[in-house]
């Protein structure tokens, strides 16, 4: 059974540049690797809160995030057979608060400050610790069945992608769809096996027929749904968590929408910052007009 999760982790290092890493508890899955504190996306819950409160139960310590340092996304064969897809976020993290103290029966049953090398990781944890990382290669297809709970937690990546000129790309919902008229970022839910760039990547092709060249993280949003209906009209607790990816589009071309888009999105368009003035935007792409705009003025 392929089965997908969220996680949310936070990087926090002392004067001496050690890592603050706990170590995984004979109830883990892989008990005995350290692992940087963090832990899975409660359903409904911001990933900015989970990291503060996963780092809280493992460390006892109460933390502020300093700033978004990455996503990324690996797949593991569980110890019980299982393919399990977990995309990850992680964060910069300070120390404000509490006393070191080893989560008490959990995941993890020990926290130390330490240096990386001289313990055995995570592969996730070695990599944003700028260590060699060895990932599982599980690129290929899969026909494993993959889990569709009553609760859905999805996680996607979208593009807040501007050309040389200034211009903004944007993509209209489709009727039929939420948000059906409103102009959205280029993007989409990532699929199992598959990273948040990559996923990317196929979205920005499909909906837009543009190439671009990821230039960092935007920001990280979530939107909680108790009561959207699924595609068979039965009702569903739907969490989204969105990845939003600064994108440049090099030599941008009249955008076209594939068939492989899925019929989501109607049109898509190179915008103007005075243009999208007088666009219906959703939420996500106003939020991300006023980060570049940010990032212009800076």
């Amino acid at each position: 059974m392929k089965i997908r999760r969220v996680g949310a982790y936070g990087v926090c290092r002392d004067d001496s540049g050690r890592v603050l890493l706990a170590r995984n508890s004979p109830r883990s899955e892989f008990p005995g690797l350290w692992t940087l504190p963090g832990g899975g996306v409660e359903q409904g819950e911001h990933p900015d809160d989970a990291v503060v409160r996963e780092f809280s139960e493992e460390t006892g310590l109460s933390v502020r995030i300093s700033g978004l340092r990455g996503v990324s996304a690996d797949v593991f064969r569980l110890p019980g057979g299982n393919l399990e897809h977990t995309d990850r976020i992680f964060y910069d993290v300070a120390v404000v608060g509490g006393s070191l103290t080893a989560e008490a029966d959990g995941t993890t049953d020990l926290v130390e400050w330490v240096a990386p090398a001289s313990v055995p990781l995570m592969p996730f944890t070695a990599e944003q610790t700028g260590l060699s990382a060895d990932f599982p290669d599980f690129s290929e297809k899969s026909d494993e069945e993959l889990a569709r709970p009553e609760r859905v937690q999805r996680f996607g990546a979208y593009a807040a992608a501007t050309d040389p000129a200034g211009r903004i790309l944007l993509a209209r919902i489709a009727d039929g769809y939420p948000g059906a008229g409103q102009w959205h970022l280029a993007g989409g839910g990532t699929d199992h096996g598959e990273t948040p760039e990559q996923g990317l990547a196929r979205e920005l092709t499909e909906e837009t027929s543009q190439h671009g060249r990821v230039t960092g993280l935007l920001g990280v949003s979530h939107r909680y749904d108790p009561g959207a209906v699924g595609p068979e009209g039965v009702p569903i607790d739907w969490h989204v968590i969105r990845v939003v990816f600064r994108v440049l589009v090099d030599v941008p071309t009249e955008p076209v929408v594939t068939e492989a888009a899925g019929g989501s999105t109607a049109e898509a368009g190179w915008f103007t910052r005075a243009e999208t003035e007088r666009l219906e935007l959703t939420e996500l792409a106003r939020e991300a007009v006023a980060g570049i705009d940010r990032e212009q003025a800076s």
